[in-house]
């Protein structure tokens, strides 16, 4: 021996070195594994977020859907209701219009009857012709002449202007005659019938 330090193995400072590195990999490891699970609840809780959100958008688009259903249902309710109105207003123009006619025909009609029934002169013939050309117009606008005579009077078609006895207590309260025709459009009365309705009154007794 000639006092220097034997270097044939390993000192003992090479081998702490050893020993760390081979250490250093595992703690490493070991450092990198709490990370991985915590993201696993942060995933979680972001799949959690994002199916909020479509729920919440899910039932936005209910909500507009129907909305917007509704607002269809409104606009055609109100289409309907327009064209009510107009349907309406369109027939009491109508109507009025023809009542002024009527009134017109009423008058060639009472010509005729003043003539003492003798049709068969030109004049005659030609206001007949355009009586009945003016009541065909009327009949074409929907305007309908009511029936009345023979039918239980109702003051809602006709005006009582005369009144006739009678005996027979089945004719009670029928018209028996029409001093004036009566017209409806549709379901409205334009004009009523002016007649003569019977009153039953019964025989004196002997």
């Amino acid at each position: 021996m000639n006092g220097n330090p034997r270097t044939d193995g390993p000192s003992q400072d090479a081998q702490a070195q050893e020993a760390a590195a081979t250490a250093a990999p595992e703690t490493s490891t070991e450092q990198q594994q709490p990370p991985a699970q915590e993201a696993a609840p942060a995933m979680d809780a972001e799949k959690q977020r994002l199916e909020t959100e479509l729920t919440a958008a899910r039932r936005r688009v209910d909500q507009l859907a129907r909305a917007y259903q509704e607002l269809e249902k409104d606009r055609e309710e109100f289409k309907q209701r327009l064209t009510r109105e107009r349907e309406r207003m369109m027939d009491v123009e109508r109507g009025n219009v023809a009542t002024t006619l009527l009134e017109a025909v009423d008058e060639l009609h009472r010509s005729l009857t003043m003539s003492g029934g003798d049709l068969s002169s030109p004049l005659a013939q030609g206001v007949k012709m355009i009586r009945d050309g003016l009541l065909s117009k009327l009949q074409q606008t929907g305007i309908e002449r009511i029936q009345v005579v023979g039918l239980p009077y109702d003051p809602n078609t006709a005006e009582a202007t005369d009144m006739e006895i009678t005996t027979n207590p089945d004719e009670d309260q029928k018209v028996v005659a029409e001093a004036r025709a009566g017209y409806r459009l549709k379901d409205r009365i334009i004009r009523p019938a002016r007649v003569k309705v019977a009153k039953y009154i019964a025989p004196a007794q002997a």
